[in-house]
């Protein structure tokens, strides 16, 4: 693949230099080039779609020094995990609005804490509107890949149906199938659904443990086979797989998962390229601890010859220079 046509998808926007799902990450990440911004999508308690990594919102924001909210901690089970702490869908977005985002990794990126405080929680709909307002500055469309967060518990634990959220709110701001847009799970049924109900390009994520939380006999390191796949090209256009099914976490050679999802019509967009040593394999990492940068050069031009569609980076602008060599 030629490296003009290689997406870069901004995880939760330029989330190596602000702090994650904020606007100014978003809006970061485009000024760097990037192709598409990834917003994370849960719900507030009044039905709006804000993007946080979690639904657990003391990872991302200063709720839990908040004496104001301190009743709203609660204990949850999600996706079999039990979970403390306080979760969007207890909050209105009047509420949500009162919070700041932090950083989430502050060990591994201190830098970014300088930011913390600064930012609010963006809805759905405001990343929608900063994505137009760049457009029209740079002259180029940018485009959106949502990942729906545990929609399986919401429907369970709150009766909030993410699905009709989603298709509601895209239909209200007219973006249709022709945009570019990607909508991502981990699950299965979520994707079905919205194959059966729209025709938005859907990617099914593929994670290195366990299985989708709402089929509990199906496992990922079944899904990534050559049989699994084609069951997902079924439902979806493509798979957001680990980085290690796309090269071997041992050697880093190449794997046929590429050539298997094409061979079946799917795009492959890997996830997570990032930089600093605290997410890089020993054998790549350097002095400095896990905020130093590591020997992620080596990792991602693999990455890049493996003929993937585009991949999901903490780091647009390291990435951008990168495949532009």
């Amino acid at each position: 693949m030629a490296a003009d046509d290689l997406l870069v998808i901004a995880h939760r926007g330029a989330s190596g230099e602000r702090p994650e799902h904020t606007l100014a990450a978003y809006e970061l990440a485009i000024e760097l080039g990037a192709d598409y911004i990834e917003p994370d999508l849960v719900v507030t308690k009044d039905l709006v779609l804000v993007s946080r990594h979690e639904n657990e919102l003391s990872g991302t924001t200063d709720v839990a020094s908040r004496e104001e909210f301190e009743d709203r901690r609660r204990d949850k089970t999600i996706d079999g995990q039990r979970v403390a702490g306080w979760f969007a869908e207890d909050f209105t977005l009047e509420e949500l609005r009162t919070l700041r985002a932090k950083e989430r990794v502050p060990g591994s990126r201190p830098d970014n804490t300088r930011y913390d405080g600064l930012y609010q929680v963006p809805t759905f709909a405001e990343i929608v509107q900063l994505v137009r307002a760049k457009e029209e500055e740079t002259g180029r469309r940018i485009g959106l890949y949502p990942e729906l967060k545990h929609p399986t518990f919401l429907l369970e634990d709150a009766g909030i149906d993410i699905v009709d959220l989603v298709l509601i709110e895209l239909r209200n701001l007219d973006l249709d199938a022709d945009d570019p847009i990607y909508i991502q799970s981990f699950e299965v049924g979520v994707l079905q659904r919205l194959n059966k109900r729209s025709d938005y390009k859907l990617v099914q994520l593929l994670h290195p443990e366990g299985g989708p939380a709402d089929e509990p006999d199906m496992r990922y390191s079944e899904m990534v086979s050559a049989t699994g796949l084609s069951e997902i090209a079924l439902y979806a256009d493509g798979v957001g797989p680990w980085l290690g099914y796309v090269l071997d976490p041992a050697t880093m050679n190449e794997t046929t998962f590429v050539s298997d999802a094409h061979a079946l019509g799917l795009k492959v967009h890997p996830w997570t390229l990032r930089k600093e040593n605290g997410f890089l394999p020993a054998a790549l990492q350097n002095e400095g601890g896990p905020s130093a940068n590591g020997k992620f050069e080596e990792i991602w031009t693999k990455a890049i010859a493996s003929g993937a569609d585009g991949f999901f980076t903490d780091n647009v602008r390291e990435f951008v220079e990168l495949k532009g060599e």
